[in-house]
């Protein structure tokens, strides 16, 4: 699998919280060749592989179609857009910042900035999302024509191949996380596996693991492996990029699981690190792990560089790596 096309392909569609619908036709799309069925309900995409038996474990894979953006809440009279955040996001990079503001038609714009030539020279404030506003330059009577309150807005940043094996994009997360899950069903093709399985490509996990509440609930895993990002490059306590997947360890999460995947993957001999968490995880695995009666829940992190920002950055190797612990995984859960 080529995996920066992969990547391309899936940074595409820009999709804030709840406006996924775009990245869900393109998730459906590369998801059923690997699957029995696939289908997307209630925004999630959904695909099984296998018929559950009595002794066999199901095992759900879950990764987010979602991004960080915003949401349009006001036109002001001289033709400004003003926005609320959807997710969390850094606001100290905001001014001067390329956005598509999605309404009828894609409408390209900027967030406005003030000049260094009228700045007063005192530390320069921070501004507030409720304070920002986009300049697209049309008056409020023609943008009114194509935008409505409630509209979302996004990045306009490209995905781009950097040296040393490095992409960048605003939307890896999660898409590097659901391109890891294909590269694992590729690979798990045809093979009799000990289990059947489940793919959850799922809404809303910027504002709170929505969709992963909904689609756990339906699927009804025994296990459950939320495939996600987690910070790369930027201090001791986190991964670092290029020496494989992050295997969490969280008293929230099953310590059998996190032991089986560190397991599959020394006997594979995939490079890991491991993501000591004290709590919870700030992924869709703490959804899973109260899902229903319970579920045997954990995670599987990818390092990523400058998180719910317009250039996240990731290696691709990385991407590979998770897929091919992911299938060890599955291989051997028999013995989950």
């Amino acid at each position: 699998m080529d995996l920066n096309a992969l990547l391309q392909k899936l940074t595409a569609p820009a999709c804030v919280s709840g406006s996924e619908s775009a990245i869900a036709e393109t998730a459906a799309e590369l998801l059923r060749p690997f699957c029995d069925t696939v289908g997307i309900v209630s925004g999630n995409v959904c695909g099984t592989l296998g018929s559950r038996q009595a002794g066999k474990p199901h095992v759900l894979l879950d990764a987010h179609l979602d991004q960080v953006g915003f949401v349009v809440t006001e036109i002001t009279p001289d033709g400004f857009v003003r926005v609320g955040n959807v997710g969390g996001l850094e606001y100290r990079f905001m001014p001067a910042q390329r956005v598509l503001l999605h309404g009828r038609q894609n409408i390209a714009g900027v967030i406005c900035c003030i000049p260094p030539h009228l700045q007063s020279g005192k530390k320069e404030h921070v501004a507030e999302v409720t304070e920002l506003a986009i300049d697209t330059g049309y008056s409020r009577e023609h943008l009114e024509q194509l935008l409505s309150v409630g509209d979302s807005v996004t990045f306009d940043m490209p995905f781009r191949t950097m040296a040393g094996g490095y992409v960048t994009s605003p939307s890896l997360d999660d898409r590097c996380g659901m391109a890891a899950i294909l590269c694992a069903m590729e690979e798990l093709q045809g093979q009799a596996l000990p289990c059947s399985l489940s793919v959850l490509f799922s809404t809303q996990e910027e504002l709170g693991e929505r969709g992963a509440k909904i689609g756990a609930y339906t699927i009804a895993p025994d296990i459950a492996l939320a495939v996600d990002v987690t910070f790369g490059d930027v201090g001791e306590k986190v991964g670092v990029c290029g020496k494989g997947p992050l295997i969490g360890i969280s008293p929230s999460l099953s310590r059998d699981v996190s032991d089986a995947l560190i397991a599959a993957a020394d006997a594979a001999q995939i490079p890991w690190q491991p993501e000591v968490m004290a709590g919870t995880t700030g992924t869709n695995a703490d959804r899973f792990a109260v899902t229903r009666g319970g579920v045997r829940a954990g995670t599987v992190s990818i390092p990523l560089c400058h998180m719910h920002t317009p250039v996240e950055k990731i290696r691709t190797e990385d991407v590979a790596l998770t897929g091919k612990l992911l299938a060890a995984y599955v291989r051997g859960c028999a013995s989950c």
